[in-house]
């Protein structure tokens, strides 16, 4: 390495990351975890800042003292932070890799175990039900939790539909690409089919998510709700929630296999992308 080359790489050391950077990175990070926005900061906080009361880190948040606390509590249910032996008790962040993970293997261990108790008990319902299955009557589901949701919109993209719309906000796009939505898309398009992404504001910070979600096309739209709305020709998941990122059990969503409402829906869908105009991504 030159001397000059020294000097630069010295150089790059010394650069203090912006704080629309850092934001950046702490809430992939907590997203991919599993924390909701509050969480997810408080977490961060602590990682820069090292041990503090529940006290002193709602005042940091801004929050109520009572929120802070069930926070801390669940947070350090879920092994993310420890709790000090002093008094009062401080909260103690755990390593980020060690968080990662724990999380990991939690969620291996429940996939593992939903699969088996799949294979139980999936014979015994075709053995008491007698319904024909595969009914085109229509029908609809109301989703509760973000998980549960993001799970109906890949089975939506697991249809052979040649263009399925996704009208949402980008705060929702950061937390679907956490999830198999992208790879659901992928083999959609591999199949022939096409995702037209549009969301509701051009931030640039979001361009490497609305990347990664790997959308065929993508368009900067006047979306008709902060909720969600996606739709292929024969599966419609809908949702018309404001916040949707403040907390993941609180999010909602119909779904629905009713032709009438996805044909009125699909027509809405086309009209916004009419009139949305192309994001560079």
């Amino acid at each position: 390495m030159t001397t000059a080359n020294v000097e630069h790489f010295r150089e790059d050391l010394d650069v203090t990351p912006s704080i629309e950077y850092i934001n950046e990175v702490g809430h992939e990070f907590t997203s991919a975890l599993g924390m909701n926005d509050v969480e997810g900061k408080a977490y961060m906080a602590l990682l820069r800042t090292g041990p503090i009361t529940a006290s002193s880190l709602a005042k940091d948040l801004n929050i109520d003292r009572a929120k802070a606390y069930r926070m801390v509590e669940k947070l350090s249910a879920d092994g993310f932070i420890s709790m000090s032996f002093s008094s009062p008790k401080k909260c103690i962040p755990i390593d980020p890799e060690n968080a990662y993970a724990a999380c990991l293997e939690r969620k291996e261990k429940e996939l593992k175990n939903f699969r088996e108790m799949g294979k139980k008990i999936i014979p015994r319902v075709k053995g008491v039900v007698c319904a024909r299955f595969g009914s085109n009557t229509p029908s609809f589901r109301i989703l509760h939790g973000t998980d549960k949701i993001y799970s109906a919109i890949e089975n939506l993209l697991e249809d052979d539909s040649k263009i399925v719309y996704m009208v949402t906000t980008s705060d929702d796009v950061a937390k679907m690409y956490h999830s198999a939505i992208p790879e659901k898309i992928t083999k959609l398009e591999e199949r022939g089919g096409k995702v037209r992404l549009i969301i509701d504001i051009e931030d640039r910070k979001m361009i490497p998510f609305l990347k990664r979600l790997n959308a065929t096309d993508v368009r900067l739209g006047a979306l008709p709700s902060n909720g969600r709305m996606i739709i292929s020709e024969n599966s419609l998941v809908m949702s018309n929630i404001n916040k949707i990122n403040e907390d993941p059990s609180k999010d909602y969503a119909l779904s629905t296999n009713a032709s009438e409402m996805i044909n009125s829906i699909f027509s809405l869908c086309s009209l916004l992308w009419k009139n949305s105009k192309d994001v560079d991504v």
